[in-house]
């Protein structure tokens, strides 16, 4: 679900997310975040598998900042979201928030993900994909960035 720059994501919380005392280990809440990342990234109809074969491009995360603020349990639904906060020709950041949908004021996980454009062969920066940039808030988008590439 998109609203604005902000796309949602739900999340139930199943026994397998979920440490001895009931309570999502800490290192799921990354995986929650991928989750989100991937199907922010097929709203807009872009394919990891497909951007991979295709045009031999992958993302990398390479910085990851969190402030795990409050746990959540098994069986509560949880929102994902995701938002576009800094764009640069190869790489980009957003911010991704993980709330209790039954008290969605509730903030539980804040985070900053930075990841990088690589070519799949090289492993070596390459241009955000045209297809992904044309989704991308444009008040984000450097000159640089936004020029065919």
């Amino acid at each position: 679900m998109q609203q604005g720059n902000v796309f949602e994501w739900p999340v139930r919380v199943y026994y397998e997310d979920t440490d001895a005392a009931g309570v999502v280990y800490y290192a799921n809440y990354l995986r929650f975040m991928e989750r989100a990342r991937t199907e922010w990234l097929t709203h807009f109809g872009i394919e990891l598998a497909e951007l991979e074969k295709r045009e031999r491009i992958v993302f990398v995360v390479t910085r990851v900042e969190m402030d795990y603020l409050q746990g959540a349990r098994l069986g509560d639904r949880l929102t994902v979201s995701v938002e576009p906060i800094k764009i640069s020709p190869v790489s980009f950041t957003l911010t991704q928030h993980i709330r209790d949908q039954a008290a969605p004021n509730k903030l539980l996980i804040d985070a900053r993900v930075t990841l990088a454009c690589l070519n799949a062969d090289r492993w070596r920066p390459v241009r955000i994909p045209a297809a992904l940039r044309a989704h991308l808030p444009a008040h984000l988008l450097s000159a640089s960035a936004s020029t065919k590439g």
